[in-house]
């Protein structure tokens, strides 16, 4: 199967985000401080190694379909829906609501292309399956970190 230039596109939007993802996952780890700091530095890794590791299966998944992945950082940087990063230390508390923030938008750029994806290719739509299972699951994981629990009513 060769990927049309719709499904190409979509592999692609996926693509820049995860490696993006990655990227900005390096810049919190190395500029992380405060509460928690520890826990908040391993989950980084945790989360670099799965946009690390997504990136490069759908990158894959490109080839397979002949297609032409384009990691390169310009392009990434002018494609990409993630915010930029800041460019200073941040409180594990606010890497806590950054870093949600750009697995929530990752998962909804996969959760935006999925329907055409999955209509040109299922089996690329599978693995976007696992993806946003993964990034959604750490979106929670790590969003948890600065919720309160709620009351119980009587």
């Amino acid at each position: 199967m060769k990927a049309s230039k719709k499904l190409s596109d979509s592999l692609q939007a996926v693509l820049v985000d995860l490696i993006e993802l990655g990227i900005q996952g390096k810049q919190a780890h190395w500029n992380v401080v405060g509460k928690n700091f520890r826990d908040m530095h391993l989950q980084l890794d945790e989360i670099i190694a799965v946009a690390r590791s997504s990136s490069d299966t759908v990158a894959e998944r490109m080839r397979a379909l002949h297609a032409l992945p384009d990691g390169r950082s310009e392009t990434v940087t002018k494609t990409t829906t993630l915010p930029k990063f800041p460019d200073d230390q941040v409180d594990t508390s606010t890497v806590t609501n950054l870093v949600t923030e750009r697995l929530e938008a990752a998962a909804a750029t996969c959760r935006r292309v999925h329907d055409d994806v999955d209509e040109a290719d299922p089996t690329s739509a599978d693995i976007l399956h696992a993806i946003i299972e993964q990034l959604e699951q750490y979106a929670w994981m790590v969003s948890a970190e600065n919720q309160k629990p709620r009351k119980r009513t009587p």
